[in-house]
């Protein structure tokens, strides 16, 4: 097992550490950065994971869909179909070790009209080609009694039972969790201004000072294309596709029962009903081609779409009150498949394209570059195990610690409600403060154990955990 190390983490306003050379740098601590970070950790390397923001997971990986994949959809024989088909297996593997919290809840691929419902069939060899034999086809009333909210006009559904919803949050900070604990050190408020590689080393001029590595991982998400250029590399250009999405109240849940998916186009999955682990249901995402990488607000049009079909999926689902809308942004390269190259003489290993399927794929997509290693120049030695660990449960279908009797017992702390809206607790949010990662932000905290998300927004606790939030800085 790989030793417990004094774990590494700095910020703006800390000295990056003196030493030797890393081995490797991974540039971005999104879901990807982390997992690859994570496997590194394995490994005899010295490590460190560079973040441009004051948070891990803070990008595209903070504002997605949150759905576990099968891959069933996924273009046969590419490298996204099979990792995220390896990655599914080896997340849910995982999310049960640690208590992400997963609701395998299936989904429906729904069609409305004679051309979709044509479409079926093709999709359904589709699932099988990639590996997915558990895929069949319903007739329109054996649709209707599987999800009775459902509006009129369904002809027919394509079931998929093994997809499944997970926590988007605690999976990358399982991962960065793990990494850190293991030695590797995680530099954020960290943004790479510039690289130069000479005599097989990399210098890294950061927002915070300098860093060396002799092999570099580009796991930048929106930004991948930019730290390629600065070494000379232009292969491809990430184009943001912006996804605006919907939240409505766990009063609402009740109206679904799988993930439902429109048949899938060129653009994307289309837009969704989905439940989340948090109890809530979902709507989106729209899929918006745009040029600004930091363009995540929402607008009107895009809400107003999204209504618009959700009207036609689930139409009781337009009465229930909004909780939030957010929008995120998808690393769309103009290429239906992952970027994922080896450039052994720069030292350098880009991990581009990644879109929706990241999550889901993430581990996969961490061992594959891991199994890169020695083509890009670097042996990674013989792996280890990681120390195991236990993630908070944020999901709604566990036990919270609200609900925890003994736990209570134990802890008055955890029967103290301070987020009443999502039920989270004193002792909740005094061991996010606690932990090896612990938020800089009221959005970090949110992240961590839920707190602001519910349908207040924050209104009745938001100043308190602010004020934590700033009591906890140094």
């Amino acid at each position: 097992m790989v030793a417990a190390t004094t774990p590494t983490v700095t910020r703006a306003g800390d000295p990056l550490p003196d030493g030797p050379p890393y081995d490797v740098t991974v540039i971005g601590a999104g879901v990807v950065g982390t997992a690859i970070a994570r496997e590194l950790a394995r490994h005899p390397l010295r490590t460190a994971l560079v973040e441009a923001t004051d948070d891990i997971a803070n990008g595209t990986s903070k504002a997605n869909t949150a759905i576990l994949h099968t891959g069933f959809d996924a273009v046969p024989g590419t490298l996204e179909a099979r990792l995220v088909r390896e990655g599914q297996r080896l997340l849910a593997g995982y999310a049960a070790r640690t208590g992400i919290p997963v609701e395998p809840v299936g989904a429906l691929l729904v069609a409305w009209d004679r051309e979709q419902l044509d479409a079926l069939p093709g999709l359904l060899a589709k699932a099988e080609r990639n590996g997915h034999h558990a895929a069949r086809l319903l007739d329109a009333e054996e649709t209707a009694a599987r999800e009775p909210h459902l509006g009129p006009g369904a002809l027919g559904a394509l079931e998929i039972p093994d997809e499944a919803v997970i926590c988007p949050w605690t999976t990358p900070l399982a991962y960065a969790t793990q990494a850190v604990r293991a030695g590797v050190h995680l530099h954020l408020d960290c943004p790479v201004r510039d690289l130069a590689y000479d005599d097989g080393l990399h210098t890294l001029t950061t927002g915070r000072g300098t860093l060396r590595s002799r092999l570099l991982i580009n796991a930048a998400g929106l930004h991948a294309d930019a730290v390629d250029r600065l070494l000379g590399l232009d292969t491809f250009t990430v184009r943001p596709r912006r996804g605006q999405l919907i939240v409505f109240d766990k009063l609402a849940r009740d109206l679904v029962h799988h993930i439902l998916l429109p048949v899938p186009t060129a653009a994307g999955k289309g837009v969704l009903v989905a439940p989340t682990v948090f109890g809530n249901v979902l709507l989106g995402p729209t899929a918006e081609d745009i040029d600004d990488k930091a363009a995540t607000e929402s607008t009107a049009e895009g809400l107003a779409l999204l209504r618009e079909k959700g009207r036609r999926v689930l139409p009781r689902l337009l009465d229930e009150e909004v909780t939030a809308v957010y929008a995120g942004l998808r690393a769309a390269t103009g290429q239906e498949d992952y970027r994922i190259t080896a450039h052994p003489d720069r030292g350098l290993i880009t991990v581009g394209g990644i879109r929706s399927t990241g999550l889901t794929a993430s581990m996969a997509i961490a061992a594959y570059v891991v199994s890169l290693l020695p083509e890009a120049g670097l042996d990674p030695g013989e792996p280890g195990e990681l120390a195991p660990l236990t993630m908070p449960n944020l999901g709604e279908a566990g036990e919270r610690p609200y609900l925890d009797a003994a736990l209570i017992a134990r802890d008055p702390a955890h029967g103290t409600v301070v987020c009443h809206c999502e039920r989270v607790t004193e002792g909740e949010i005094r061991d996010a403060f606690a932990s090896t990662l612990p938020p800089r932000t009221a959005e970090g905290l949110a992240r961590r154990t839920r707190a602001g998300n519910g349908r207040c927004q924050g209104f009745h606790c938001g100043a308190a955990l602010r004020a934590r939030v700033e009591e906890a800085r140094p």
